[in-house]
This record gives structure tokens, C-alpha cells and sequence, in this order.
């Protein structure tokens, strides 16, 4: 009976990326996780260009000469990077750490246990899988996922135990920094201070959980957790296990993201984007993995009811840079096919000659 080269493992025997880098048997990665990187990417140092940083407190100050002045840091951190990091934000270490550790124990479930909430479309309020999105894509991504729409309805896996309550506990006080955040970008765009929330129906906005897991890998350069991308939505809070791997691209180059201790990261999305007619640029990132360590980040995604149609708001339309579209549209077309850069925000875009 012929054998199989540890080399040549192949997805389809395994569940997940975390099954397949506990295999004793993995020497080197199976050729569908074999990602090229362009060799003209450039990694930047410059310390000049350090990412932004966004007092939160300041934002919600009652003196107007302080809150001005972190609107426009807002107004500058949006324009010139679509990243930044909150500090002094109100969220507790003991809730970011509880909430990482969750995580942590869902993909430590059996993959039988994880297999029940597989899901079965892009808007299944409960899904977890691998890669990005296993069925179109040529080449795998190092990287498990587990995605959770917390808002409007809540919904959240009933494995392991706690996991829904902190869910529910962590997703609310996120929304409110994300909702306070919004506010000042409003401010800093020129409009009411109001007008993000009240025209994106944030009432009944569209909130994701999506915890990412990132193996240890044998061959990181060979391998990628995942490939340059923008986000839909408004806004993407972001916060991780203390391991390193996401990158942000600015002005060409790519730059890692080391955060301050119990910092927050925020990322534009594609719809604020459309929504400031392109004042504000959704920002390009990456994840890449190591050979050590396993990665976990949480992320939610903050974004329109899915009935809202975004498109840029009048005061900002002279000339309108994009056509309009529903928050579900968006979503499905991006979440059904390949990840490739902006190529969705590229559907909405008004082309000129």
C-alpha cells in the first residue's frame, strides 16, 4: 500500500490549520498553503511613521478645547493611515484577557464540536471554518476562524461554557466605543456629530465577532494567514493575544503592528470609505504567521443595518466618487468569492475617464 509524503499532506484530511500543525507527520506545508509574496513589497522601519495614537478619554472629555483637538488627530489618523490605536478606552484588562481566552478554548473544542456550527452561508449568524472562504479559494490561508453576528439579534455557539455571556458582555461595551468613535469621525468629516449614526441605521447596525486563530507554521515565509485585504464595514476593532503578525500597508510599504499594552486597534473600512466619498481611504492589512507561536486575534467588525444603502453623504458628493449599494450586497459579494485587495470596493467605485 503506498504511503503519503508527510510533504504532501492535503487539506481535505484535515478539519482545520490547527489539526493539521498538531500533525506529527507535517514536516513542510502541503503545496495548497503555498502563498508568493511579491518581492517588491517593502517592509518599512521608519519610526517617523508611527502608527497614530487616539485617546478615547479625551473624545469623551467635557472640555472642548481637549475633544477638538483629538478630532482632528481623528481627522488626521484617518486620512493619512485608516489605522489607529485607542488607548484609555474603558474596556477592562480582565475582559480583553477573558475574552481572548474564550476564544482560545472554542478552538480547543473536538473538531466533532466545532463541526456543529460550521454554518452554511456568508450570513449564517454562527460559522467557523478555515481560511477565508474554503470553497473558492486556489490557495489556503494559515489561519481558523470563528465568526458571530452579535448585533442586532445576538447570537453566539453554546461551546464551551461562559463563552456566550462574555460574548454578549464584551460586543456591547465595543459597540459603544465604536458608536463614540463614529461620532468624532462625523465631527472631523464636517457633518453632525450624529449624522454616521443616524444614516447608517446603527440602531439596527450589522455587529461581527470574528476570532482568528494562527498556528505555528513550519515554513511562515512560505505560508500566509491572510493576504492584503480592506474590510467591509465602517469600522474594525481589533485586539490579540500579545503574539505579532498583522501588518498595515502605508504609503506603499508595509509596516508591523506592534501595539501598546491593552491598546485597542481600529482600521477604516470600505463603507466609510463610500461614505466620506473617499476623504477617508479603508486601509490595506495582512496577517502573517511564525513558526513559534500561535496568533489570536479578535476582531469586530462594525458596520450599517444590512438594509441601509451607503453611498456618500450629500454634503461630501461634489462629485460623487461611488454608486450606492446595500450593506448585504456588499457582504455577499465579498464574502463569496476570492479576497483580493479592494477589488470589491472596486464594484462601487465611479470610474472616470
Amino acid at each position: 500500500m503506498a504511503t503519503t509524503s508527510p510533504n504532501h499532506l492535503q487539506p481535505p484530511n484535515f478539519r482545520s490549520v490547527k489539526s493539521l500543525s498538531e500533525s506529527s507527520a507535517l514536516i513542510s506545508i502541503p503545496s495548497t498553503y503555498t502563498f508568493t509574496t511579491d518581492p517588491s513589497e517593502l517592509l518599512g522601519f521608519d519610526p517617523q511613521h508611527s502608527i497614530p495614537i487616539i485617546d478615547f478619554s479625551l473624545l469623551t472629555s467635557t472640555n472642548p478645547h481637549q475633544r477638538s483637538k483629538i478630532i482632528q488627530e481623528l481627522d488626521q489618523a484617518c486620512q493619512e493611515w485608516g489605522f489607529f490605536m485607542v488607548i484609555n478606552h474603558g474596556v477592562t484588562e480582565n475582559l480583553m484577557k477573558g475574552m481572548i481566552d474564550a476564544c482560545r478554548g472554542f478552538f480547543d473544542l473536538k473538531e466533532e464540536e466545532k463541526r456543529e456550527f460550521q454554518g452554511t452561508d456568508v450570513l449564517s449568524p454562527i460559522r467557523c471554518g478555515t481560511s477565508f472562504n474554503a470553497t473558492v479559494d486556489q490557495i489556503f490561508f494559515w489561519r481558523d476562524f470563528l465568526k458571530v453576528f452579535v448585533h442586532p439579534q445576538f447570537s453566539s455557539p453554546s461551546k464551551p461554557a461562559g463563552f456566550s455571556e462574555l460574548c454578549l458582555e464584551y460586543t456591547k461595551i465595543i459597540r459603544k466605543v465604536a458608536g463614540e468613535l463614529l461620532r468624532g469621525i462625523s465631527s472631523s468629516l464636517g457633518l453632525e456629530e450624529g449624522y454616521i449614526y443616524k444614516a447608517m441605521n446603527m440602531d439596527s447596525g450589522l455587529q461581527i465577532l470574528t476570532a482568528n486563530l494562527y498556528p505555528p507554521c513550519p515554513q511562515p515565509e512560505e505560508a500566509m494567514g491572510m493576504p492584503s485585504h480592506s474590510d467591509h464595514g465602517l469600522l474594525t476593532l481589533l485586539i490579540q493575544n500579545g503574539v505579532g503578525g498583522l501588518q498595515v500597508q502605508h504609503k506603499g510599504k508595509w509596516f508591523d503592528v506592534n501595539p501598546t499594552p491593552n491598546s485597542i486597534l481600529v482600521n477604516t473600512g470600505d463603507h466609510l470609505e463610500v461614505l466620506s466619498n473617499g476623504k477617508y481611504k479603508s486601509v490595506l492589512h495582512r496577517a502573517v504567521v511564525n513558526n513559534k507561536t500561535t496568533r489570536l486575534s479578535l476582531v469586530v467588525t462594525n458596520g450599517p443595518s444590512l438594509d441601509t444603502v451607503v453611498e456618500p453623504a450629500p454634503r461630501l458628493s461634489h462629485p460623487s466618487m461611488y454608486v450606492g449599494m446595500t450593506y448585504k450586497e456588499y457582504l455577499q459579494h465579498q464574502q463569496r468569492n476570492k479576497l483580493d485587495g479592494k477589488t470589491c470596493l472596486d464594484r462601487v467605485r465611479i470610474r472616470t475617464m
